[in-house]
């Protein structure tokens, strides 16, 4: 059976056809009283009782039930066994054996089932060499026919191994974003790596596309190695021993192993078990802790992996640090790259190519417009960060008293001692409204009615009772 019972005593191991005393058996107990209707419509027709009727109680079981002005028709091999106030009822051998089957099957069955599968058990032992040497041969064929059907619908290509360090990608695709993505809707990238551009460091905005560029190139050279087609219109890869992956952010609370925690110990063992041969893909080091703390790890694992392994270890650096692409010219093997992005309007449109060179910024505050921040947060956001970007272009410290005055509530730490000596805000009269700076920067030849309205219902549900 395909589905068979978790316990191999309850019955319903085997399909009908696979023994004669097990199908009558489960004839029985599937179909009892169907037969019991079929008695029934035997003896009727034999003896022309179209009154006969079939019964069941729990003292004498089935019976057969006749009329009294009818009993002295009854057959001679009708056994009385009961009279009621206007019938009379009988059993019959016919009736009783069947009685006696219907209620010893459902037993018979899961023992006889029980037994077979004990007999096929030890049939199937004798033959286990056998059986297992076909099992992963077609193993095998299902391996290889999957890849090939894929490979055939998704115009995959025949990769070329090598045993340097090299890395020749041309358009290539992520095969599982490929399937999902609408038709048409995948940009496939190009990628080169060799000696001389060993080390890539890709910038660009959330959600345009790093991390994609990364684990494609990673499954496209595991499929390579694994025997496959590729999905790229021309792939040369060099033979990797292991791929290594710090990707993606999770924690181990129950072993005191926080999100940080967990990514350096992913990169530890990098560091310490990375060769010449390996491929490394990392993701965002050292964003789960202080920007500089976290833009000095970063630098350091650049660093380290463009020496290590004799300056031969592929490494994809994708990262938020924009500092990092300094490394290019000071370090060997390292190249910039970024993952493009249009501006117009006040929007952000992700080209999704690979590009060489730094990314210009982060966009980090459009993509959080774009992921339904309210705009007074957005807007305040760009206030703040132009603010910032100042202090920074003039070689100012972000400390709170340089800030202080800048950012409203931000003040020096002795101020939480003289709260009297705070600097008030500014009175709301002395101070745009939000949605004057918002009404400012709208771009109204690319506004739909729909958005139009939602728009109004979002200020409304901000500015609607009138506060300042």
């Amino acid at each position: 059976s395909e589905t068979p019972p978790p316990v191999i005593t309850e019955g319903g191991l085997f399909k009908s056809g696979f023994n004669s005393e097990l199908d009558e058996l489960i004839d029985l107990v599937e179909h009892g009283e169907q037969r019991l209707r079929a008695l029934l419509g035997r003896e009727q027709e034999a003896h022309s009782l179209p009154k006969l009727k079939l019964g069941h109680n729990r003292v004498f079981g089935y019976y057969f039930e006749l009329p009294k002005a009818l009993a002295d028709s009854a057959p001679p091999h009708f056994n009385r066994r009961q009279t009621v106030a206007n019938a009379e009822r009988y059993i019959t051998p016919d009736l009783k054996d069947l009685e006696d089957n219907i209620l010893a099957a459902g037993d018979k069955r899961n023992q006889l089932e029980f037994r077979l599968f004990q007999e096929l058990r030890v049939r199937i032992d004798k033959e286990k060499t056998r059986i297992l040497f076909m099992a992963d041969a077609l193993a095998g064929l299902d391996f290889w026919q999957s890849l090939a059907e894929t490979a055939k619908k998704r115009g995959w290509v025949r990769p070329v191994l090598t045993d340097d360090a090299s890395v020749s990608i041309t358009q290539g695709r992520h095969p599982v974003v490929e399937a999902t993505a609408p038709p048409s809707g995948f940009v496939p990238n190009d990628l080169r790596m060799d000696r001389s551009r060993r080390l890539l460091i890709i910038t660009g905005p959330n959600m345009a596309g790093k991390s994609t560029v990364l684990r494609q190139t990673a499954i496209l050279t595991i499929l390579a190695q694994m025997g496959s087609f590729v999905p790229a219109s021309e792939a040369v890869l060099g033979i990797a021993d292991r791929v290594f992956s710090r990707v993606g952010a999770s924690d181990n609370l129950a072993q005191g192993q926080s999100t940080f925690m967990v990514e350096m110990m992913e990169t530890a063992r990098i560091l310490r078990q990375a060769t010449a041969k390996s491929l490394v893909i990392l993701d965002e080091i050292g964003r789960g802790t202080s920007t500089f703390d976290g833009l000095s790890l970063a630098w350091a694992v650049a660093e380290d992996l463009s020496r290590r392994g004799e300056g031969a270890i592929r490494t994809l650096f994708a990262t938020h640090y924009h500092e990092l692409t300094a490394l290019e010219g000071s370090l060997d093997g390292v190249r910039n790259m970024n993952i493009g992005v249009i501006e117009r309007g006040g929007d952000i449109h992700f080209t999704r190519r690979l590009l060489p060179g730094p990314a210009d910024r982060s966009y980090g505050i459009e993509v959080a417009r774009l992921a339904g921040v309210p705009m007074p947060v957005v807007q305040r956001a760009k206030q703040i960060m132009t603010m910032l970007e100042a202090m920074r272009g003039r070689g100012e410290a972000l400390r709170p008293e340089a800030m202080q005055g800048m950012l409203p509530g931000i003040a020096p730490k002795k101020a939480a001692r003289q709260p009297e000596s705070l600097p008030l805000p500014p009175r709301p009269e002395d101070r745009a409204h939000p949605l004057f700076t918002i009404l400012a920067e709208l771009d109204t030849d690319n506004l739909t009615p729909l958005k139009a309205l939602a728009l109004i219902t979002e200020w409304k549900s901000f500015y609607g009772d009138n506060t300042p």
